[in-house]
């Protein structure tokens, strides 16, 4: 049995595959809508992926080089950029919260989102970042 995957690449599957794709039900859903989007089996494209891995031709990101203080520094800016980009969407999904749902607990874990990736960025600014 020959299946392609989402490239067009055509691949032997077998006829039963069954792994489970993510405890977390969200990642689920969005590898699962993914496929459906691409017209692509969820058994093939996992099966594609684990025979990939096994032989080595996925790719591996390399370890972060921690060598030198001028590398961590470098390091933790962009993790601040990050954060900072995830304080912008928290904030923006606060600021466009309906009035009716405004105390909710969506609304409150959204205040918690924000405070707490404050909260990092300052710490990592005044520890990392001070001259």
């Amino acid at each position: 049995m020959k299946t392609t995957d989402s490239l067009g690449n055509a691949r032997p599957c077998s006829k039963h595959t069954q792994v489970k794709v993510s405890v977390d039900p969200e990642t689920a859903a969005a590898f699962k809508a993914a496929c459906a989007a691409s017209n692509v089996s969820m058994a093939a494209e996992l099966s594609h992926f684990m025979i990939d891995y096994a032989n080595g031709s996925a790719k591996r990101k390399a370890a972060p080089d921690y060598s030198t203080r001028r590398r961590r520094r470098t390091i933790v800016r962009a993790m601040i950029r990050e954060m900072e980009q995830m304080r912008e969407c928290e904030e923006s999904v606060r600021d466009n919260c309906p009035e009716n749902l405004q105390g909710s607990n969506a609304y409150e874990t959204t205040e918690e989102a924000i405070n707490s990736l404050d909260n990092a960025i300052d710490a990592l600014s005044g520890f990392w970042l001070t001259p």
